[in-house]
């Protein structure tokens, strides 16, 4: 059976790596001629929002929400647990309210038609190099003073084993929150990594579903400035992590 499960799995990652190529085709004129000009490249925002719901409708991927909370003003700054990359993918039809940026790592430039999709849209993060990493800092503040939020996984990547269990949060995003006087948005998706595990596992889980996601009470300027940065972290990955405890838990 669990056999069958991974064939079955990878016949669906691969029709999700065949509809994802198609989007990226179909939606690939229009994003180059609105990042083009300062003045439109907002518009893109539109074109990733339509590429996000396109994107569920043809592999089946509904999205419930388990909690609602209510977003504050822009900008702000989304932060989430990191169990597939499905996150991704979503994150445009699950926050369409407000322009963002996601802040993520620079290894997604590797591949020619993402660089499109990332570069001058989204701002990379260059981990291994202290300069480039400072100057991604300084764009990311740049582009909050733009009025654009930014979604940010704390975690810096999938985790490589024991899904949907967090690893510890980096430091970042919180730090630009305070400096810039910004709320946080924490969200929570539950059980992404059942319906799209790591590509690289073949036989992985992976099916169409129901996303499930928790937007939970915003984490406002003036609870910021009353935590240290440590406490912040801390606090954040509590409220990300409480409703995957009770799913761990539940699995013991």
């Amino acid at each position: 059976m669990n056999i069958l499960q991974g064939i079955l799995g990878l016949i669906f990652k691969i029709y999700i790596a065949v509809v994802f190529s198609l989007c990226l085709v179909l939606f690939y004129l229009p994003i180059l001629f609105f990042k083009q000009n300062p003045k439109t490249i907002k518009r893109t925002f539109q074109v990733f929002k339509i590429w996000s719901w396109t994107f569920r409708i043809l592999t089946f991927i509904h999205v419930r929400f388990e909690k609602k909370s209510q977003l504050p003003k822009a900008p702000y700054i989304v932060v989430s647990n990191h169990a597939s990359y499905l996150d991704i993918f979503l994150m445009y039809s699950i926050l369409p309210q407000n322009e963002f940026l996601f802040l993520g790592k620079s290894e997604i430039l590797a591949y020619p038609l993402m660089k499109t999709f990332f570069k001058n849209l989204n701002i990379p993060v260059f981990r291994n190099n202290r300069i480039k990493a400072a100057k991604s800092f300084i764009e990311a503040k740049n582009a909050v003073k733009n009025n654009w939020s930014l979604v940010i996984f704390p975690e810096g990547g999938i985790p490589d084993e024991n899904n949907p269990k967090m690893i510890d949060f980096k430091e970042g995003a919180f730090k630009l929150a305070k400096d810039m006087k910004v709320p946080i948005v924490p969200i929570t998706f539950t059980n992404n990594h059942l319906l799209f595990s790591d590509p690289g596992d073949f036989l992985g889980k992976a099916r169409p579903g129901i996303s499930k996601v928790f937007i939970h009470e915003t984490i406002n300027v003036a609870q910021i400035e009353t935590l240290t940065l440590p406490e912040l972290v801390q606090y954040s990955f509590g409220l990300i992590n409480e409703p995957l405890l009770k799913i761990i838990n539940k699995e013991k």
